[in-house]
């Protein structure tokens, strides 16, 4: 369907917190409304007025993230005693402990891992879960990690042995110590597979600061810190002396400068593969050719959050403006128009690779913009926020259920993506919501310690 433009001449305070709780509350009734199943976890797929199009379809990263979504609507926007009225109930902890233990129960498989995609078949007779994808892969697992953690902190108290649980799942088969950094994938009896990538330790680091911020285990943060420094400051070295075609130990100046970004692909040995997925650019989202602006945001949340816990480690504000900046520089259209958004994939040229505009890169680079004007007291960062907000507001948002990803063309599909969960663009609004409540990065609301519900 033709997408419509918002043309409104007033926008929102896109700073104000109440706004921000409005709309994460607007969002959260669409799911709590279409997404719970009764026989097991969340729907996955939804058309635009709600109407489930793929009841058994189930991957494992939205089945975790909709522990994320309930357990964070639970502490925001709900009660965790059940003495709530009829609207808070949408938030209970009851759809907390629904979804986790469809991931304990449906994905999980005998050899101790998760399975990466299930069909789920349930009537009255039976319960069926067929695996259609049995790989094993930290990504997933990181997200585990993170469902574990949020519910937990929500006042799921049984949660926490989880959390433990998880990370020595991810220390014994796929942390490498000689690389300091996890293996990507594994087959179900757990060989490695020789692809490694940057999104999945990003994702660990994600979840071991909120495993960190859940159980006040100190491994878990120094593990964060030690996997951020390895990935955004070694690794993306290696992108200067291994660049396309070069053949010399010497650093190549990029057409952005001296800051080295973070490449996505790597091979067994952490080298640079600048290969992997290079004769299919635009064919594969999850893994494309290209540096992803969307990462180096994430990657510069991420190490502001670090800072929080680790004020002393003075390179990682640095780093992080750095790496925002730069993204920035690069993702924004500045071509296509002033109000163009950010762009998914660029190339080692700089020049934009893919031009599609997906959600969660403008939902990340908001928060991440909101962190850096409240920790710089920069204006300029708030003005990236402002403008990241308008974008989003004009062309991605129909004003009654998210979209994915908007083109040039801006049209969507009356079908969102399958796998829609909300995860990227929720985190963005409850921690813009603590940066303007002066909260502290990545804080969320914490049961005291012993309470549960």
């Amino acid at each position: 369907m033709e997408h419509n433009k918002r043309e409104d001449s007033a926008l929102p305070d896109f700073r104000s917190p109440d706004f921000l709780k409005l709309h994460i509350a607007d969002v959260m009734r669409f799911y709590s409304a279409h997404a719970v199943d009764p026989t097991g976890g969340c729907f996955h797929c939804f058309s635009d007025d709600g109407t489930v199009y793929d009841r058994t379809t189930r991957h494992l990263v939205s089945s975790t993230r909709f522990v994320y979504n309930f357990a964070m609507a639970a502490q925001y926007l709900g009660s965790s005693t059940g003495d709530c009225d009829s609207k808070d109930e949408l938030y209970s902890l009851a759809d907390v402990r629904h979804a986790l233990r469809f991931i304990e129960s449906a994905h999980r498989n005998q050899q101790g891992g998760y399975h990466w995609e299930i069909q789920w078949n349930c009537d009255e007779k039976q319960q069926r879960d067929d695996v259609v994808e049995g790989n094993v892969r930290c990504y997933g697992i990181a997200f585990v990690l993170l469902a574990y953690a949020h519910a937990f902190m929500a006042g799921v108290s049984e949660a926490r042995a989880g959390v433990f649980e998880t990370f020595e799942l991810l220390e014994k088969r796929f942390w490498e110590p000689s690389n300091g950094l996890y293996a990507d994938e594994a087959t179900p009896d757990w060989t490695l597979l020789p692809y490694r990538g940057q999104n999945a330790n990003m994702h660990v680091c994600e979840a071991l600061l909120a495993a960190y911020q859940a159980v006040d285990d100190p491994r878990f943060v120094e593990r964060a810190l030690l996997v951020a420094d390895n990935m955004t400051r070694r690794q993306a070295k290696l992108t200067g002396k291994q660049s396309p075609g070069s053949h010399s130990d010497k650093e190549t100046l990029f057409p952005w400068g001296n800051a080295h970004l973070i490449w996505e692909h790597y091979r067994s040995d952490w080298s640079v593969d600048w290969e992997y997925n290079a004769d299919n650019i635009s064919g594969d989202i999850f893994k494309p050719w290209g540096y992803q602006p969307g990462h180096q945001i994430e990657w510069a949340k991420l190490l502001l959050i670090l800072e929080r816990h680790k004020p002393d480690v003075d390179w990682l504000l640095p780093r992080a403006r750095e790496l925002f900046d730069v993204a920035m520089q690069l993702g924004w259209d500045h071509h296509h128009s002033s109000d163009a958004g950010i762009c998914y994939t660029v190339s080692t040229d700089g020049s934009i690779l893919d031009s599609d505009r997906y959600y969660w890169v403008q939902a990340e680079a908001m928060a991440t913009a909101a962190h850096l004007a409240t920790r710089t007291n920069e204006p300029r960062y708030w003005d990236w926020y402002d403008k990241i907000w308008a974008y989003s507001w004009r062309h991605m948002i129909d004003h009654s259920i998210p979209v994915d990803s908007n083109t040039n063309t801006s049209t969507v599909n009356s079908n969102s993506s399958c796998n829609n969960d909300n995860h990227h663009h929720s985190t963005a609004w409850y921690r813009v919501v603590n940066r303007a409540n002066k909260r502290p990065i990545g804080d969320v609301h914490r049961s005291p310690p012993g309470k549960t519900d």
